[in-house]
């Protein structure tokens, strides 16, 4: 009986931890959405339940500014940036991860090194490359940017994640005369696949919310990306804060990043899962 007690307060106290943490995840967002519905002095008025739901700020932001363009932008360029990272961090890492060669250790940890430093460090260097290559206000030019920081984790990632593959599927493969392309496209990346789907998805999210870089090399309304159109949506007056509609534009960025968790979320389980018990 006195098993069954403690086994029955540990499950109520582990309900209790996670309700606490979901709501704690979920309330901002939450917030968030009813904000968004709201308009006038009603945003400033403290309720967790909606009075009544209008679409006016979603149609503001799409009507004021070309917010459908700089999703469109968005998208373009994160899912750009996810595959050739990917495409690079696969070849970089089938190396890395199986051969032992002099200077092994120090490429991965340049790799490593390059990956920690921040944005604003870099930025005058690229400012100059991006300007001598004519990609200001260029998607490709963000493009190209975002590879600094993504192309790193993704190799340093993948280089781990190969390393822990069984050796005898490559040997059979080798001896039925597999060369290193076959290797890598019929071998590594099938057994791969859900380390691949985590860190696209994750290069992608870093990409998608990526700042510095898009304010600093985009000038024209039409070649913004999502974050920069979000912090330029001003209101009436120099002093007036619209929060509604910045409610209405967090919420719609939102959605692609929830579809996809949604969408792979036993790729992206497995892959964390792996990388936990083998990395």
């Amino acid at each position: 009986m006195t098993t069954y007690n403690n086994s029955l307060t540990i499950k109520i106290g582990l309900f209790a931890i996670v309700s606490m943490l979901l709501l704690i995840f979920l309330f901002p967002f939450y917030y968030a959405l009813i904000t968004s519905f709201k308009s006038g002095s009603s945003i400033f008025e403290v309720s967790f339940f909606p009075k009544e739901l209008s679409l006016d700020n979603y149609i503001a932001i799409f009507d004021e500014q070309p917010f459908g363009r700089n999703f469109l932008n968005s998208l373009t360029i994160s899912i750009a940036a996810g595959v050739i990272s990917l495409l690079f961090g696969m070849i970089a890492a089938m190396p890395l991860g199986r051969f032992r060669f002099n200077g092994q250790r120090l490429i991965l940890l340049t790799v490593l090194i390059v990956s920690m430093f921040p944005q604003v460090a870099v930025l005058s260097g690229m400012f100059r490359l991006i300007r001598a290559l004519e990609l200001f206000n260029n998607p490709m030019g963000l493009v190209l940017c975002y590879l600094i920081f993504t192309l790193p984790f993704t190799v340093w990632v993948l280089t781990s994640f190969i390393r822990n593959l069984p050796v005898e599927v490559e040997e059979a493969a080798i001896m039925d005369g597999a060369n290193p392309w076959v290797l890598l496209t019929k071998i590594f990346f099938p057994m791969m696949w859900p380390a691949i789907i985590t860190t696209g998805l994750l290069v992608f999210v870093v990409a998608w919310n990526e700042f510095l870089f898009a304010m600093t090399f985009t000038l024209s309304s039409h070649q913004r990306t999502i974050p920069v159109a979000i912090a330029l949506i001003n209101g009436g007056s120099q002093f007036e804060v619209p929060w509604g509609r910045i409610m209405a534009a967090s919420v719609t960025v939102s959605v692609p990043m929830i579809a996809l968790v949604l969408i792979f979320q036993r790729q992206i389980v497995s892959g964390l899962t792996a990388g936990a018990v083998k990395g």
